[in-house]
């Protein structure tokens, strides 16, 4: 059981977090070397538009106006207006986000789920050949940079042998607006072109899970209390079950940890497959200076890493009786 005082402290420590993400992100952005009004200015805008695009957006306040401003405004909610696409952000980034989500959450948990299964047979199985050879291909797949990974899953697939397609979310590269989304993202369409960019993150991520779980069952299979279980005359399936349990928490701990380097890797893979995601956006935001999108896309990253965190702070402390809430392991 998780007690007040460690989840405040946890819970303080998370506020910190976020107005430190917070400054690091204003300053940042303004210590940049170059802006949308350089980019008026290269494109031959008159001073009066650049003035007046300045006082419209504030650029003209003092630093400390502006930082105050900043945090304020995000506070409420409002995390600004998109320069390029003259919308709110976050109407700019809702679609992109909910794209990135429903590829790479899936694609992590089924690495997951599948890297404990795999981990625990190649550790009840350990020394065969099952093992060796198992283990191989995890690795195999693991070592290559998810871009290239990416582009291996689409000469083979899609180029070569023609099953898939080579990118997109549908064959027409677009859906139209006023469909539901259970026609826009349980059409046969949209699931053909899934296939290819989910199997590349779960492969990808795979070895992760797999090798620490594989790890976790040897040295638990090894200890006493299993003996122990083995003489009293428990069922082999029983003795799994209580090795598996005691061995899936340092699993269950590495994942907001992958889900945070999958995030490092998915504006390659969205650029690869041409996936319109968050990664697609920031890069295209990038090049067209729009940092109030950019601004909160790497808010928005930082958001997801310190709340995993912190939830999976709390997990731990409730999933595993051994740990004390107060200061670590008992």
């Amino acid at each position: 059981m998780v007690s007040k005082k460690y989840f405040l402290r946890r819970a303080v420590q998370t506020v910190f977090l976020f107005w430190l993400v917070l400054t690091l992100v204003f300053l940042f952005f303004r210590a940049l070397p170059g802006d949308y009004t350089t980019l008026m200015i290269y494109r031959g805008a008159s001073e009066e538009a650049i003035a007046a695009f300045e006082a419209r957006w504030g650029l003209n306040q003092p630093l400390y106006v502006q930082y105050i401003d900043f945090i304020m405004n995000y506070i409420n909610l409002d995390v600004g207006t998109s320069i390029v696409g003259q919308k709110p952000v976050w109407d700019h980034v809702r679609i992109p986000l909910f794209n990135s989500v429903i590829l790479i959450a899936p694609a992590i948990t089924t690495g997951y789920i599948l890297g404990s299964v795999l981990g625990t047979l190649f550790g009840v199985q350990r020394g065969t050949n099952f093992e060796r050879r198992g283990l191989m291909s995890v690795i195999f797949f693991s070592s290559f940079p998810s871009f290239f990974l990416a582009i291996v899953m689409i000469s083979i697939f899609a180029s070569w042998a023609g099953i898939f397609p080579t990118g997109g979310m549908y064959a027409y590269g677009g859906a139209a607006t006023d469909q539901a989304w259970w026609q826009l993202y349980l059409s046969t369409d949209f699931l053909w072109h899934y296939i290819l960019p989910f199997a590349t993150i779960v492969l990808r991520y795979l070895a992760g899970p797999t090798m620490i779980m594989r790890t976790n069952v040897v040295e638990t299979s090894d200890q006493s209390f299993t003996f122990y279980h083995r003489i009293t005359g428990k069922s082999r399936k029983d003795i799994l079950r209580r090795v598996y349990h005691h061995s899936i928490l340092p699993v269950i701990t590495l994942f907001p940890i992958s889900m945070t380097r999958a995030l490092g890797g998915l504006v390659l893979v969205e650029l690869v497959f041409n996936w319109p995601g968050i990664g697609s956006l920031l890069v295209s935001s990038v090049f067209a200076r729009d940092y109030p999108v950019v601004q909160f896309l790497f808010f928005l990253i930082a958001t997801f890493v310190i709340t995993s965190n912190f939830l999976i702070d709390i997990i731990y402390g409730v999933v595993d009786p051994r740990v004390s809430v107060e200061g670590g392991a008992e």
